[in-house]
């Protein structure tokens, strides 16, 4: 799960420059996965208790105290994002002193970091399943992670809190009970990088449009970036899809016919192209 703001000018009770927000769930089957997303004038938590509802498994989001109340629920495993922690540790080393470089702090954070990725890689080259994946995880990546607790909880105590490499070493050890989270769950990765890569294409375009004139334009854009995204998610050429929901929409009469016309239900072999066909 992540977000993102959006500006929507003609919100019934609300300045046009007051900042609503666009959210985005990614999930489903990983060789065919889903993106939804949300639009909702708050930022609260509440907007991803509402969307989550009984699901059950595990949910990786970042810091944001907005997902709190996924460690309340017991049928959900919360992941953390150890790119976040990263970036924590990035932005200390490249503020810090000549000296505080010297010492290497924050290097010595971001070694234990590219260790765990190292794993994750090589782990990727040779195409373990899940249950093998979560095996190399608790024989290598445990132990690394153990060590590497030690090292944050000892530096702790001789930090300013207020410093970046403060924040960045209490922010790890806030965080631990999720960033470990992964370990366990073969279907995920150290990080919340697959949604904000989501979220990222909505981001561009918002540089380009700008906002949203009314709360039903927003939605609407939440619906298109939700087909066209989770299409692309799935292999699929945009326009092909399109082209291919335009034409078979209007023959919809259930809603298994519609469920047919989403993105992760479709191949590119269906979408083919009459090879007469040109775009001109």
């Amino acid at each position: 799960v992540d977000e993102t703001t959006v500006q929507v000018l003609k919100e019934p009770g609300r300045s046009p420059t007051t900042k609503s927000y666009m959210w985005i769930f990614r999930g489903g089957n990983v060789q065919q996965p889903s993106l939804v997303y949300r639009y909702s004038p708050t930022r609260s938590g509440s907007v991803a208790s509402s969307f989550i509802d009984q699901y059950t498994g595990a949910v990786q989001t970042d810091g944001y105290v907005g997902y709190n109340f996924l460690d309340t629920r017991k049928t959900i495993t919360h992941i953390g994002c150890w790119a976040h922690a990263r970036r924590k540790f990035m932005d200390a080393r490249k503020a810090g002193s000549s000296k505080s470089r010297k010492s290497g702090s924050a290097d010595v954070a971001l070694g234990y970091i590219k260790k765990l990725y190292a794993v994750e890689k090589r782990a990727k080259k040779q195409n373990l399943n899940d249950q093998q994946l979560v095996d190399l995880r608790n024989s290598e990546v445990k132990p690394m992670l153990k060590k590497f607790r030690k090292w944050l909880e000892k530096k702790s105590l001789h930090l300013v809190p207020k410093s970046l490499l403060g924040k960045a070493v209490s922010y790890a050890l806030e965080q631990w009970p999720r960033l470990i989270g992964y370990i366990d769950a073969g279907c995920a990765t150290p990080d919340n990088n697959l949604a904000e890569n989501a979220i990222r294409p909505f981001v561009v375009g918002r540089k380009n449009w700008l906002f949203a004139g009314t709360p039903e334009g927003a939605e609407a854009s939440a619906a298109i970036y939700s087909l066209i995204e989770t299409a692309k998610a799935n292999g699929l050429e945009t326009y092909r899809y399109l082209r291919y929901l335009f034409e078979n929409l209007p023959l919809a009469k259930s809603e298994e016919d519609y469920r047919k016309l989403l993105p992760q239900m479709l191949s590119s072999e269906q979408l083919a192209l009459p090879e007469n066909f040109s775009v001109v």
